[in-house]
C-alpha cells in the first residue's frame, strides 16, 4: 500500500506525473526531500475567532507537530469547519454532519498516513470521529480540554450550568443588570470547553471510553501545560500509527467498545445529547446503538462522577480525582477492560495505571454512588412511540412521576412571545410542551428543550416543571426535562397533535411518556393537520440536503446515506 505523498494521487492520467507535479509544488513552501519521504500524519486545525473554546488549538497544534516529528514523521495541518455552540445560527448541531462530511473527504482527499483531530465544542469531536469511523484512518483524538472554573462573590462559577441558574434568577428579578454583566465576565474565565459535565465534556469522556485518545485527553484542563505535553505524547503515538498502520477506528470502535461508552456515558451523568452523537458515530460502523439496551444499562451502571449538573464539582477537580481511567477502575466489570485503545495496550491497562488520589470525593466507588441508577432514562408511550430520553440525575425527583395539563408552544418563536406573558395560562404543576423543534422542525434539533420558566412562575418561587419537546438540552442543564421525542412533531410524530388543555403523564419508573387522549381523537387531529410541505428555509443547498435526508434522534441525526452497512452473518 503506497505511503506519504504517494498516497492517493491526484488523478491526471500518468501517476508518475501525477507524483511529481505534487513534490515540485510542495517544495514551494520549502520542504527537503527527507521530510517528504516519510510518513505523513494530517492534523486537523478547527481553530477560528469564532470559537473560542478551541482557542488553545494552535498551541495543541504545534505541540502534536513536534511529538510527530521527534517520532520522525511528517505532520501536515489542514484546516476544517470550526464550529462552536453559542455562535453557529440556526444551531450548532445544523452544522455537525456538513463538518463529519468535510472532515472525512479532506481525510481521503490528501494524502495522510494517520490523523490526528483537535475539537472540543459540542459538535465538533462527534463530527469528527463520525468522519475517522467512516475514513478509517489511523486516528488520534486530541481534546481541547474543559476550562479552569470562575468565581462570583465567593462562588465557584462553571458554564453553562451556573449561567443558566444565574439567568434564571436574574429573569425572575433576584439578579440586578449590574450583577448579572459581572458574571458574564467571570463565567467563562479561560479557553477551552464548557467545565461542567456538559456535551464537550461527555464526548470528551465518551472519546477515551472508545479508546480513541490517550488516557487523561478528557480531563486536563485547557490551560494546562499537561494538556500541551498530551498533545505532543498524541502526535508520537499519531505517527507510530502511521508507520505501523493501526489500530484503526474499524479495530477499536467494535460493540464492546460502544457498550463501554454507553456505561461511561451514564457513570458520568453525561450530556442527553451525548446519546444521540454516540448513535450518529455507532452507524458510520456495522454496529449500531439499541436504546432499550441503553436504558438497561441505566438500570444496571450508577452515576460514579460528581459533577454538575447531578452533582457538586467540575472538570478540573475530575481530573486531578484520577480523570477517566480512575472512573474505569471503579467501574470495573461493568465495562470490558480487555478493549483496545489507541495508547497500544487496552483499557485493563489504562485503569490499573490509574492515580489513587487519598480523600478525593469526585469519582465515587460502586458501593458509595452520587446516584443509584445512570444518568439517563429511555421513555416510551404513546406521545414518543420510537423513544425520548430524560436525564433523571439532573431531575427534581418529585416530578419524575407526574401527571398535569399540557401547555403547548407549537414552535421556538411561539414560546419565546408567549412564555413570560402575564396573561399566560399556565400554572406550576403544568406539563410545558414545545412543538416544531426537531431535526426537521427547527431546524437543526436546537438546544430549546430546556424550555424557561415562565417569569409568573419563577417569581413564586417555582424552579423546575416538567419540560417536553422534540429538541435536544445542553448537557449543562437541570430540570426535569423529556427530550427527543421521536418521531418529531414536523414529521408527523404524536407531539404534533399535542394541545393545550390535554393531560400527559410521565411516569419515569416505568419508563413511560403518554398523552392522556383516546386514539380516535388523535386520529381526527391528524387528519385535519394534513402532510407536512416543505418549509422555505429548506429550499435549497445544504440546507435542503438536511430536511430531506437527515434521521430521526433515535438514529442520530446523521444523513442516511451516510450510515454503514449493518453486519451480517
Amino acid at each position: 500500500m503506497s505511503k506519504g505523498l504517494r498516497k492517493g494521487l491526484t488523478s491526471y492520467g500518468d501517476a508518475g506525473f501525477s507524483l511529481f507535479l505534487r513534490k515540485a509544488f510542495i517544495k514551494a513552501a520549502g520542504y527537503s526531500d527527507d521530510a517528504l519521504d516519510r510518513p505523513i500524519v494530517g492534523i486537523t486545525n478547527t481553530a477560528s475567532d469564532f470559537n473560542p473554546c478551541h482557542g488553545n488549538v494552535p498551541a495543541l497544534i504545534e505541540a502534536a507537530k513536534r511529538g510527530v516529528m521527534l517520532a520522525g514523521a511528517m505532520p501536515m495541518v489542514f484546516p476544517t469547519i470550526s464550529i462552536h455552540e453559542s455562535f453557529a445560527h440556526p444551531t450548532s448541531m445544523f452544522l455537525r454532519n456538513l463538518m463529519a462530511m468535510e472532515t472525512e473527504e479532506m481525510i481521503r482527499a490528501q494524502p495522510m498516513d494517520a490523523v490526528i483531530v483537535i475539537g472540543g465544542c459540542d459538535k465538533t469531536l462527534p463530527a469528527q470521529i463520525m468522519a475517522a469511523a467512516s475514513a478509517d484512518l489511523p486516528t488520534v483524538v486530541i481534546p481541547t480540554g474543559p476550562m479552569v472554573v470562575g468565581h462570583h462573590k465567593g462562588e465557584v462559577l462553571g458554564a453553562c450550568t451556573d449561567c443558566r441558574r444565574l439567568w434564571s434568577a436574574h429573569r425572575a428579578g433576584q439578579l440586578d443588570e449590574a450583577e448579572i454583566a459581572a458574571v458574564e465576565g467571570r463565567l467563562a474565565p479561560s479557553v477551552g470547553t464548557c467545565m461542567v459535565m456538559g456535551t464537550a465534556s461527555t464526548m470528551a469522556c465518551i472519546a477515551e471510553a472508545l479508546g480513541l485518545s490517550l488516557p487523561m485527553s478528557a480531563t486536563i484542563p485547557a490551560p494546562h501545560a499537561e494538556r500541551i505535553r498530551l498533545a505532543e505524547a498524541s502526535g508520537r503515538r499519531a505517527a507510530e500509527m502511521a508507520v505501523s498502520g493501526g489500530p484503526r477506528p474499524s479495530e477499536l470502535l467494535t460493540p464492546d467498545a460502544f457498550r463501554n461508552a454507553q456505561v461511561v456515558l451514564q457513570a458520568i451523568g453525561g450530556s442527553t445529547n451525548g446519546l444521540i452523537h454516540l448513535t450518529a458515530i455507532a452507524n458510520r460502523t456495522p454496529h449500531g446503538i439499541d436504546l432499550d439496551a441503553f436504558d438497561r444499562l441505566g438500570r444496571a451502571v450508577p452515576v460514579l462522577v460528581d459533577l454538575k449538573p447531578s452533582g457538586d464539582h467540575y472538570m478540573e477537580h475530575f481530573h486531578h480525582a484520577g480523570g477517566v481511567p480512575k472512573l474505569m477502575a471503579q467501574l470495573g466489570d461493568l465495562i470490558d477492560l480487555d478493549a483496545g485503545t489507541v495508547a497500544g495496550g487496552t483499557l485493563r491497562d489504562v485503569a490499573a495505571a490509574a492515580e489513587d488520589v487519598p480523600g478525593q470525593t469526585v469519582i465515587r466507588s460502586r458501593d458509595n454512588p452520587i446516584k443509584p441508577l445512570g444518568a439517563m432514562a429511555v421513555l416510551r408511550g404513546n406521545l414518543a412511540p420510537r423513544g425520548a430520553v430524560i436525564k433523571h440525575s439532573a431531575a427534581s425527583p418529585a416530578l419524575l412521576q407526574h401527571e398535569g395539563r399540557a401547555v403547548v408552544f407549537a414552535s421556538i418563536p411561539d414560546m419565546t412571545a408567549r412564555i413570560d406573558d402575564p396573561d399566560l395560562d399556565v400554572g406550576p404543576d403544568d406539563v410545558l410542551v414545545l412543538q416544531s423543534a426537531g431535526p426537521k422542525g427547527a431546524p437543526g434539533m436546537p438546544e430549546a428543550g430546556y424550555l424557561p420558566i415562565p417569569k409568573k412562575i419563577l417569581a413564586a418561587g417555582v424552579k423546575d416543571m416538567v419540560r417536553i419537546s422534540d429538541a435536544r438540552m445542553s448537557g449543562t442543564a437541570f430540570g426535569t426535562i423529556v427530550l427527543h421525542v421521536t418521531p418529531e412533531s414536523a414529521d408527523g410524530g404524536p407531539l404534533g397533535l399535542v394541545r393545550t388543555g390535554d393531560r400527559i403523564r410521565l411516569d419515569t419508573a416505568a419508563r413511560r411518556i403518554d398523552l392522556l387522549v383516546d386514539d380516535a381523537e388523535l386520529e381526527r387531529r391528524r387528519s385535519e393537520a394534513g402532510p407536512a410541505e416543505r418549509p422555505a428555509w429548506a429550499a435549497r443547498g445544504y440546507a435542503r440536503l438536511l430536511y430531506e435526508t437527515v434521521e430521526q434522534a433515535d438514529a442520530g441525526c446523521d444523513f442516511g446515506f451516510m450510515r454503514a452497512a449493518p453486519e451480517t452473518g
